[in-house]
C-alpha cells in the first residue's frame, strides 16, 4: 500500500466543469465561442450603489469613472491582470440607484485558475473604492471563482467531519477504547490512497467527478464491511479459544456476503458510464475504484491486524467461549413478532413507505444559480444587486453563433422572442465566417422563465436554414443539463436493476426471491427521495431538488440498500437450510440486526456529513441517502424483508429446494 502511495501521490484530477452533455448545443457553442477573438476574456461586472441609499450623484459617477481608469491602469502594470488597457465606463441604471462597471478579465481552463484574477481584481477594487459607494464584483466569472474558492479547504473539512464521525459510531458500536482504530486506520488508508489512484484515473481519462462523493463511499462501505467481518469474528471467538482459527472462519463466512455486496454497487457505479452528462459519468470509474479499494484494505489488510491484535483488541468486553449472549436478544424478539404477525408487520412498514412517497409531491427539479449554494458569495449578492436595478439577465448573456450572411436575420428574431431586452451582433471570427450575437433576457438566469425563453429562442433562429444559428450561454447550459440529467436517469435506473437483480440472482440462486427484494428495495429508494425532498423544502426552505439528485440519489440507494439486503438475506440462505425459511430469518436478524443497524447509521452519518460542502447538491444527497439508509436498516431489513419471507416460506427460494422442513 505504501508503494502505491509513492506511484500515484502527485495526481491530481481533472477540474470539475461539464454540467450539459458534450453533444448539446449549449456545448457546441461553448466550442465555436473559442474560435472568436479574445476568447479567452471575459467580463465581470462591478456593481455600485450609494451606501447612503438613494440615487448615485453626479460626484458618485465621477468618482467610478477614475476607478474605471485606475483599473485600465492596473491592468497595464500587472502582465497577468485581465483588466483590459481601456477605462470602464460606468453604466447607469434607469433609476439611477446603481451602476455597472463591465471589466474583461483573463479567464483560465477552469474556475480555480479564475478564482485567482477574479481576487487580484478584487484587491485592486478595494484599493481605489471611492467614499460612500458599495461595490460588489459579480458575473459569470467572478461567480465561478466564488464557487471554487468557496471549497478551499472543504475537501479536509469533509474527511475530518468524516473521521470523527466513523470514529464516535465504532467506539459507541464496540465499547472499547482500542478496537475502533483498527478498523478506522484501515478504511483511512484506504481513502488516502483511493483519492490518488482516482485522481490519477481522472487526469488519464478525463474524468470530471466529485472527490467528496467518492471518499464518503471509500468511507462508508470500508465502516460497513469492516464491522460486518468483525462482527462475525466476535461471534466466532464465542465458540472457539483458536483466536486465529476463529478470524479463519470469519474471514470464509464474511466473504461472500461483502464480496456480493461490493460488486453490486461497483457494477451499479460503472453503469454512469453511460450517462450523458460529464460530471456524472465521469463519477462512476473513480467511485467503482474507490469501493474497489476499500474492499482489498478491509479482505486484506485489516485480517492480519486482527491477527496480531488478538481478542484482547475487544478490551474490556472480551469474547470467550462460554460467555454470555445478551446483543441478539432484542433483535430476536423483534424478528419473532414479525414472523408471528407477518400480514400487520408488512402493511404497517409499506404504509411508512407510503407516507414518505407523499413527499414527491409537489417537488420540482432544477434550482436556479443563487439557489444552487448554501454559501452566500460576493457575486451572488451582486447578482441580486444588480437584478433589483438592471434587466436580470445583464450577469449571464445568452450567446448565438450564427453565419455571418444570417446575422441581421438572427438578430431580428431573437430580438422579437418575449422577454429579450436586446439582441446585437459582438465580433466575428478570424475569417469572417461566423458572427457572436449577444442577447439580453429580462428573466432571472435559472429561473424556469429564463429556460422556456431559451426553447422559444431556439425555435426562432433555427428555422434559418443557411444561418446554423445555435444558442448557448451559462441558461442555456443550465437548460440542457436539465435535459441531459432526465435522460440519464432515465437510462441509468433501469441498469442499476437489473445489475441488482443479477447479483442477487447469482447469489442467492433463486427467483422469487431477488425479484421480491428488488421491489422492496425500489420502493424504498422512491420513499427516501419523497421524505428527503420534503425535509429540504420544510427544514432547509430548499423548494426545489438539484438535477444530479435523482440519479445520484436513485443510485445510491438502490445500491446501497442491497447491500444490507446482501448481508441479510445471506445468513437467512444459510440458516434456513437446517432450520426452514421462517426461523431461519429470525436467526439472521438476531445475529445480524446490531451489525446491520449500526452500518446503517455509519453510513446514514457518513453521508449526512456531505452537509458541510457548499455545494446544494451534495447536501441534498447527503440527506436522502442518509434517511434511506436508515429507513432501510430499521424498517426494511427489520421488518418488511422478514414479513415477506415469513409469508412466502420456503417457495421464496424457488427453484432451488432447502434441506429444512417445508413452513410455508
Amino acid at each position: 500500500m505504501g508503494v502505491l502511495f509513492g506511484v500515484f501521490g502527485g495526481a491530481e484530477a481533472p477540474a470539475r466543469s461539464g454540467q450539459a452533455p458534450v453533444e448539446s448545443e449549449s456545448a457546441q457553442v461553448d466550442t465555436l465561442l473559442k474560435k472568436f477573438p479574445d476568447a479567452d476574456r471575459q467580463s465581470v461586472l462591478i456593481v455600485a450603489t450609494p451606501s447612503r441609499g438613494g440615487e448615485l450623484t453626479a460626484a458618485d459617477v465621477g468618482d467610478l469613472e477614475k476607478l474605471g481608469a485606475s483599473l485600465a491602469v492596473g491592468a497595464q502594470d500587472t502582465a497577468k491582470q485581465a483588466a483590459q488597457a481601456d477605462p470602464a465606463e460606468p453604466i447607469l441604471s434607469e433609476d439611477r440607484e446603481a451602476a455597472v462597471l463591465p471589466v474583461p478579465i483573463e479567464v483560465g481552463a477552469d474556475n480555480g485558475k479564475n478564482a485567482d484574477a477574479v481576487k487580484a481584481l478584487r484587491t485592486q477594487v478595494a484599493a481605489n473604492a471611492p467614499d460612500g459607494v458599495t461595490l460588489q464584483v459579480t458575473g459569470g466569472p467572478a461567480f465561478g471563482a466564488d464557487v471554487a474558492s468557496a471549497f478551499d479547504g472543504a475537501d479536509f473539512t469533509l474527511l475530518l467531519v468524516t473521521i470523527v464521525i466513523v470514529a464516535l459510531l465504532l467506539i459507541i458500536t464496540y465499547r472499547s477504547p482500542v478496537l475502533w482504530l483498527v478498523p478506522l486506520v484501515v478504511v483511512a488508508l484506504a481513502d488516502g490512497l483511493a483519492g490518488r489512484v482516482t485522481a490519477a484515473a481522472g487526469s488519464l481519462w478525463g474524468f470530471e467527478f466529485d472527490a467528496g462523493i467518492v471518499s464518503v463511499l471509500v468511507f462508508g462501505a470500508g465502516a460497513n464491511y469492516a464491522l460486518l467481518l468483525i462482527s462475525r469474528y466476535r461471534e466466532e471467538l464465542q465458540a472457539s479459544d483458536d483466536d486465529r482459527g476463529a478470524l479463519s472462519r470469519a474471514w470464509r463466512k464474511t466473504v461472500p456476503a461483502v464480496l456480493a455486496s461490493n460488486v453490486t454497487v461497483v457494477l451499479a457505479l460503472l453503469t454512469l458510464t453511460f450517462a450523458s452528462i460529464p460530471m456524472t459519468r465521469g463519477l462512476g470509474v473513480p467511485a467503482a475504484i474507490g469501493l474497489a479499494i476499500a474492499l482489498a484494505a478491509v479482505l486484506l489488510v485489516l485480517p492480519p491486524l486482527l491477527a496480531v491484535c488478538g481478542r484482547r483488541v475487544f478490551w474490556p468486553f472480551v469474547p470467550r467461549p462460554g460467555s454470555a449472549r445478551t446483543q441478539g436478544r432484542m433483535w430476536r424478539t423483534v424478528a419473532s413478532r414479525v414472523a408471528k404477525r407477518p400480514v400487520a408487520s408488512l402493511l404497517a412498514g409499506l404504509a411508512l413507505l407510503a407516507v414518505m412517497t407523499t413527499g414527491l409531491l409537489g417537488t420540482t427539479v432544477g434550482l436556479d444559480q443563487l439557489e444552487k449554494f448554501r454559501v452566500q458569495s460576493e457575486s451572488a449578492a451582486g447578482l441580486e444587486t444588480l437584478a433589483a436595478h438592471f434587466p436580470p439577465g445583464e450577469a449571464q448573456p445568452i450567446y448565438v453563433v450564427t453565419d455571418s450572411a444570417a446575422t441581421d436575420r438572427v438578430v431580428s428574431a431573437a430580438g422579437r422572442v418575449e422577454g429579450v431586452v436586446r439582441a446585437h451582433p459582438a465580433g466575428t471570427t478570424a475569417d469572417g465566417s461566423s458572427t457572436k450575437i449577444v442577447v439580453t433576457s429580462d428573466y432571472s438566469p435559472g429561473t424556469e422563465r429564463s429556460l422556456d425563453q431559451i426553447t422559444q429562442l431556439r425555435e426562432a433562429v433555427h428555422p434559418s436554414d443557411d444561418a446554423d444559428a445555435l444558442v448557448g450561454g451559462a441558461v442555456a447550459t443550465e437548460l440542457d443539463a436539465r435535459d441531459g440529467n432526465e435522460h440519464d436517469l432515465l437510462l441509468v435506473a433501469p441498469l442499476v436493476l437489473a445489475v441488482s437483480f443479477l447479483v442477487l440472482l447469482v447469489l442467492l440462486r433463486s427467483l422469487v426471491a431477488p425479484v421480491l427484494l428488488l421491489l422492496v428495495n425500489l420502493t424504498s429508494a422512491i420513499a427516501a427521495i419523497g421524505a428527503g425532498a420534503w425535509l429540504s423544502r420544510t427544514l432547509f426552505d430548499q423548494h426545489a431538488l438539484d438535477v444530479q439528485v435523482p440519479i445520484l440519489a436513485f443510485l445510491f440507494l438502490v445500491a446501497l440498500g442491497i447491500d444490507y439486503t446482501i448481508f441479510l438475506v445471506h445468513r437467512a440462505r444459510a440458516e434456513a437450510t437446517t432450520m426452514g425459511t421462517r426461523a431461519g430469518m429470525v436467526e439472521a436478524v438476531t445475529h445480524t440486526g446490531s451489525v446491520i443497524t449500526s452500518a446503517g447509521i455509519v453510513l446514514a452519518a457518513v453521508f449526512a456529513a456531505l452537509g458541510v460542502l457548499p455545494l446544494v447538491v451534495l447536501g441534498q444527497l447527503g440527506l436522502i441517502v442518509g434517511v434511506g439508509v436508515l429507513v432501510d436498516t430499521l424498517v426494511v431489513r427489520t421488518v418488511i424483508v422478514p414479513a415477506i419471507f415469513s409469508l412466502v416460506g420456503d417457495r421464496v427460494w424457488w427453484p432451488r429446494r432447502l434441506q429444512g422442513a417445508d413452513e410455508s
